[in-house]
């Protein structure tokens, strides 16, 4: 199964709350692979994506996801998304987004996993007080749709 998860709104954009500090502190944004934090994205970008593909499979009836994208038990799985200052090849991660699979319509994560379609997350990356986004991120302030 394919994930492609669409970042708008990088609160390091000109204009917000946090803007100059964001930019000035280096801050960045990824996806989380294991412990790395893979395919950054300055704070300060238009837009963010990524794209990736992790393993679907029943286990009893019920729909898995794993690999190395993927993180939490079975029954509680999900993404991260980490922000962290970049000095150099040094991510210094001090927060992190979390997108949840038991978020995900089971018709459309279900959908997703027969077609081998892409599962298309959005969202806005910056929060109420004009900061990186973090902690669950909840319908509605995240949307899936299958492509």
């Amino acid at each position: 199964m394919h994930i492609r998860i669409e970042g708008s709104e990088l609160p390091g954009q000109p204009g917000r709350a946090q803007a100059d500090a964001l930019r000035l502190g280096h801050v960045h944004v990824g996806v989380q692979r294991k412990s790395e934090v893979v395919d950054r994205v300055s704070a300060a970008a238009p837009a963010a994506v990524w794209q990736f593909e992790v393993t679907s499979r029943e286990v009893d009836g019920l729909l898995d996801v794993g690999g190395p994208y993927v993180h939490g038990r079975p029954g509680a799985r999900f993404l991260y998304l980490s922000w962290g200052a970049l000095d150099g090849d040094a991510f210094a991660m001090f927060r992190r987004a979390k997108l949840l699979f038991g978020d995900i319509p089971t018709d459309l994560l279900r959908a997703a996993h027969d077609t081998g379609g892409v599962l298309v997350a959005r969202l806005g990356l910056t929060d109420a007080d004009g900061g990186p986004r973090c902690a669950r991120v909840r319908p509605p302030d995240i949307t899936w749709q299958l492509a």
